[in-house]
């Protein structure tokens, strides 16, 4: 075995994913960082996307702390909704032609009733939910194709599949998301890439931060919620990586709860919260223009 092939430290045996790079946009933080740590416990190469070049050096210095001799962390800032830097965060990741996994964790969310909702909110949201992980399988599916194939994963979201008032661009955007996943899986699954989705339901990330689980809007989530707690990024990361690896190489097309049951109950509660942000606007109640 070369010097520098990852390698098992007890064992000496090449680790799984020894000879693969990643791409994860929004690696920064969350679930795309958490993602990556389980790709470089299995020897994988990854190059973080981001917005923040301050957050991807601290989540790259973590990672490298924690890295198998021979694994490289790199980073890159960018903006997903951008083509040329999607670009050259893949050229960055696929260096040494072996770009075989890309991860699109990237995503925003907004709140507000849909007569409420600017058409300015939801381009942005639609931007960075939707068309980033457009444009990250595009640019990196075809890298993929030509390295031989291997796998996408999409981070998506319970609110692809279950009514969440008050967060449409959010949801249509996931649903989206579920689409591009299916559609992309069956036109790339003949040349050896798959491509698969994971659907969380609430986890303690950056977005959801402002929710505790003594609010209302919290104990909605957790009275929906069968297992009764909310989710860590340590409850999404092992199936991101199961689907990233040969040991998922009849699954494709798929998108896989990760939500503890929620998708089996009702969406959350923003009722209280909506009313008092927007007033009779929670209602779908608006002025007429002019008045």
């Amino acid at each position: 075995m070369p010097e520098n092939t990852p390698a098992d430290a007890s064992s000496g045996a090449a680790l799984p994913l020894t000879g693969t790079s990643a791409l994860i946009t929004g690696g920064g933080s969350g679930i795309g960082l958490a993602a990556a740590e389980t790709l470089v416990a299995d020897g994988a190469d990854v190059t973080l996307m981001g917005r923040t070049q301050e957050k991807l050096d601290a989540a790259a210095e973590g990672l490298s702390a924690a890295a198998p001799n021979g694994v490289r962390v790199r980073t890159i800032a960018g903006d997903v909704t951008q083509d040329a830097d999607v670009a050259a965060a893949v050229a960055l990741a696929d260096t040494d032609g072996t770009l075989k996994v890309a991860i699109a964790s990237a995503g925003d969310g907004t709140m507000g009733p849909v007569v409420a909702t600017s058409t300015d909110e939801w381009n942005r949201i639609m931007g960075v939910t939707l068309t980033g992980v457009f444009l990250t399988f595009r640019e990196a599916g075809a890298a993929i194709v030509r390295n031989g194939g291997g796998s996408m994963v999409a981070v998506s979201s319970v609110a692809s599949r279950l009514t969440h008032r008050f967060m449409a661009p959010y949801s249509v955007a996931k649903a989206g998301v579920d689409m591009l996943v299916k559609v992309t899986a069956d036109e790339l699954g003949q040349v050896g890439v798959r491509v698969n989705a994971v659907n969380p339901g609430i986890i303690r990330t950056e977005l959801v931060a402002m929710i505790e689980e003594d609010s209302s809007v919290g104990k909605s989530y957790l009275r929906n919620t069968p297992v009764g707690r909310f989710g860590e990024v340590a409850d999404v990361a092992p199936l991101i990586r199961f689907l990233c690896g040969p040991e998922s190489s009849f699954v494709t097309g798929e998108t896989v709860g990760v939500d503890g049951g929620h998708h089996l109950r009702d969406g959350p509660d923003y009722l209280e919260w909506a009313e008092g942000m927007y007033g009779e606007a929670a209602h779908g109640r608006v002025e007429a223009p002019g008045d």
